[in-house]
């Protein structure tokens, strides 16, 4: 399923369909969805502790807009009337013999690069500067494209029927037939550096175990086979997540978006894996109190709906300087704002180019956001007391790095069709 997804095309779908035969059920003729795009929770399943569940298929489509000079109101009703049949082709959710399950959940977001071509700017409500590097120790290319989409399922075959019948490669999907495709006004990104127009993932329990021969991590295949993620721990607990609340935009013409920051990271864990201890990688995922105090069991199911680092936030520089090594989910944790992480994170894991890696999807009110949550994984500070490198033992900074970033505005739902910058 992984690999039909990142290959994408008709005979990955069809590969998808023979193996899986989902029986989906058809979405509302007339979906009256919330304002919010972002707005997933309430579709998504939770777990015992509740956290939410996140989909395990993900395709990420950057394009480029093909008219000339500015979107007409035409061009915009073909995109809306797109988006509007893929919302009554599939549910948001329905349930399965084993609990809820994502039928089609999807988003559409605009760069800096697509406001450029109007005379007004984005009004001050919005945050959404160009991409740029975040550490001094990174040196990402910066993804310009006009468009991103970003179609997420529990099904392989969802995500990609999504894909292609969005982009004109299928007429009808789940027996719905589509009343108009986008092929014609939006075309694969033209990104400096060769960055890849089409970005696919998954996430949960069994897919990192099952996608581990790739580059970037060890022979052994070292994964645990119930780990969600490649680095072997849970993530996404629920009272380290910020919530859909607060990461809307609160007012002007936007409000009730977000905006998206999306990097492509590569991961090389052999290290992390074959050398460091499980000691090392509890104290620098989490914090070191968490590993001398034996708090995580197995991938860290067992804290239930927080990771608990909100207690060894302050402890940053002190841990630097007297331990030596300070934890990941630590460092963020110290920038929270009136107790409440910044960021509502929905990254996923990859295989993209037979490489191990995440593509890292991250929802804020605004990009200065996340850049704060950013500076704090940074570490700066706890790398000036000395005993912590300015990556080496400074939380998972060492095992990972930044090969592209790209900032987007997710409109409200009533805007997410060719906007302009003062709706």
């Amino acid at each position: 399923m992984k690999a039909a997804v990142a290959i994408g095309g008709a005979g990955a779908l069809s590969a998808c369909l023979n193996r899986e035969s989902p029986d989906l059920p058809q979405g509302p003729d007339d979906p009256a969805y919330s304002t919010r795009q972002h707005a997933w929770n309430d579709a998504l399943a939770r777990d015992e502790h509740g956290n939410h569940v996140p989909p395990r298929h993900h395709v990420v489509r950057l394009l480029d807009y093909q008219g000339e000079g500015t979107p007409t109101a035409d061009e915009r009703e073909t995109v809306e009337t797109a988006l509007r049949s893929l919302e009554r082709a599939y549910p948001r959710n329905h349930e399965t013999d084993d609990g809820p399950a994502v039928g089609l959940l999807f988003t559409v977001g605009y760069a800096p690069a697509y406001f450029e071509r109007f005379d007004a700017d984005l009004p001050e409500s919005v945050d959404l500067p160009d991409p740029e590097p975040l550490a001094p120790f990174e040196n990402p290319a910066p993804d310009t494209p006009d468009v991103a989409i970003h179609f997420a399922s529990d099904y392989g075959s969802v995500a990609l029927a999504a894909e292609e019948a969005l982009l004109g490669e299928r007429e009808a999907v789940n027996g719905v037939e589509m009343d108009a495709d986008v092929s014609e006004l939006l075309a694969d990104a033209d990104l400096d550096d060769d960055g890849r127009t089409r970005r696919t993932g998954f996430v949960g329990d069994s897919l990192p175990a099952e996608n581990q021969d790739v580059q970037g991590i060890p022979d052994s295949e070292p994964v645990p086979e119930d780990a969600p993620l490649y680095m072997g721990f849970d993530s996404g607990f629920e009272g380290s997540q910020a919530t859909e609340d607060r990461v809307s935009i609160g007012d002007g013409p936007f409000a009730g978006g977000t905006t998206q920051h999306l990097s492509a990271i590569e991961l090389s864990l052999g290290q992390w894996y074959e050398q460091d201890s499980r000691f090392h990688r509890e104290a620098t995922m989490f914090c070191p109190a968490h590993a001398e105090n034996g708090r995580i069991e197995g991938t860290g199911e067992n804290l239930g709906a927080t990771n608990g680092v909100s207690e060894c936030a302050d402890d940053v520089e002190s841990d630097a300087r007297e331990k030596g090594t300070v934890g990941h989910a630590q460092k963020a944790a110290s920038v929270r704002k009136d107790g409440m992480p910044r960021i509502l994170r929905r990254d996923f894991d990859s295989t993209d180019g037979g490489r191990a890696s995440v593509h890292f999807l991250a929802l804020q009110s605004g990009i200065d956001e996340f850049v704060a949550t950013r500076e704090a994984m940074n570490g700066t500070d706890a790398a000036s007391e000395g005993a912590v490198g300015q990556r080496a033992n400074n939380g998972i900074l060492q095992y990972m790095s930044v090969e592209r970033r790209g900032n987007y505005l997710l409109p409200p739902r009533e805007y997410r069709a060719f906007p302009e910058p003062r709706p």
